[in-house]
């Protein structure tokens, strides 16, 4: 009695494994039609991704480039002059320095000072410098939150598409290998056959790599030279407190 309840048991769990494998060869074969589709869908969005990563990469390197250099040379004739309005007609010619631009704005809002400073002296009343050193620190503090951002414009996208571009063209691949498998007939199972699906699917894998790759060490290689720029500004900012400081603000 026990051995026939196991084999009828036996023999339901097969026919349910059988089912369970027919119902799924049966939704396979459903959406075969759209398998192709998706894997076409796929590689195009793979293409743009990587086409844009490299228009963001030329765009990012030359941008970062011109900023260095030309903070390179605004730094040069800070030090080097010894009036600050000579100074801000340097800095308006070098736009692309984040370092610049902080300067400007520091020199404007001292300026605004200086008249505020002069026209309370010549009123007879008293002056807080240090409510208008902590403008100026304000004015210095949001420039350089302002240059951070726009150095920082486009960035994530590398970075998005270096830790996704290789799931999506795994996802391809995955879908390829299904439609090549669903296209296998009794009999014809072999190398010769399922072969060529296969490495059409692995397409989709190596285009998520090519994508990946490159995107992922520009990405890297922008946030050291933005870190290295935003450096430059809070070295910048401090100093330039400390001149208006020591001679401006007595």
């Amino acid at each position: 009695m026990p051995h026939t309840l196991i084999l009828e048991l036996a023999g339901q769990a097969v026919q349910a494994v059988q089912s369970g494998q027919s119902f799924m060869i049966k939704l396979i074969k459903w959406v075969n039609p759209i398998l192709e589709p998706i894997v076409m869908v796929v590689l195009i969005l793979l293409l743009v991704m990587s086409a844009t990563c490299w228009g963001i990469i030329y765009y990012k390197w030359r941008r970062l480039r011109r900023a260095q250099r030309q903070t390179f040379t605004f730094l040069e004739a800070f030090w080097n002059s010894q009036r600050l309005d000579a100074i801000y007609e340097v800095a308006k010619k070098l736009p692309d320095s984040p370092v610049s631009v902080v300067f400007q704005d520091g020199y404007r809002e001292l300026s605004k000072l200086k008249k505020t400073q002069a026209e309370g002296e010549a009123a007879g009343g008293m002056y807080d410098a240090m409510g208008g050193i902590e403008n100026v620190q304000r004015s210095l503090r949001r420039a350089s939150l302002s240059e951070l951002t726009t150095m920082e414009n486009l960035v994530p996208f590398l970075a998005s598409t270096g830790s996704s571009a290789p799931f999506i063209g795994l996802f391809g691949t995955v879908v390829g290998i299904m439609k090549a498998f669903v296209e296998i007939r009794p009999g014809t199972a072999t190398l010769d056959s399922v072969g060529p699906g296969i490495s059409h699917a692995l397409i989709a894998t190596a285009a998520g790599l090519f994508a990946a790759i490159p995107a992922v060490m520009a990405y890297n290689y922008f946030v050291r030279r933005i870190k290295v720029l935003n450096s430059e500004m809070d070295t910048f900012s401090s100093d330039f407190l400390n001149i208006i400081k020591r001679h401006f603000l007595k």
